[in-house]
């Protein structure tokens, strides 16, 4: 529901909101873990990014470079993740469409190691299907 969704503009802490457009916000909180990542989301519920507008979508990219460019002054990482998670079985958990936006660092235990590394293991293959 909506108005209970974390993500919805009504219920965000608004000491979060990094960068704005009309249509979407970047949040950045305090991740104990993944150090300077955030994510963009609309500001309007929308459930995965098969939901979004054309303008929300453009809008989500329009946040993306200025993201980046801040993220490089004070962070000054190596790489980036960028990710969306759409429905329980891909992870996503706040069912409220929001692209990852992870700084990497060479220094991190696994760096190299992208969003597919832990997909192609052996041990997530299934069964094939009759």
């Amino acid at each position: 529901m909506p108005s209970e969704c974390p993500f919805c503009p009504s219920n965000l802490d608004q000491r979060t909101i990094r960068e704005s457009n009309d249509l979407c916000v970047f949040l950045q909180g305090e991740e104990p873990v993944l150090t300077g990542s955030g994510i963009i989301i609309p500001r309007e519920h929308r459930e995965t990014p098969f939901d979004l507008s054309r303008e929300e979508h453009a809008a989500t990219f329009e946040l993306l470079p200025e993201i980046k460019v801040r993220m490089d002054r004070d962070l000054q990482p190596d790489g980036y993740n960028l990710g969306w998670n759409c429905g329980a079985v891909a992870g996503q958990e706040v069912f409220h469409c929001h692209l990852h936006v992870i700084p990497r660092f060479s220094s991190e235990p696994f760096a190299g190691r992208g969003f597919r590394y832990w997909l192609k293991q052996d041990a997530n293959k299934r069964e094939a299907s009759a």
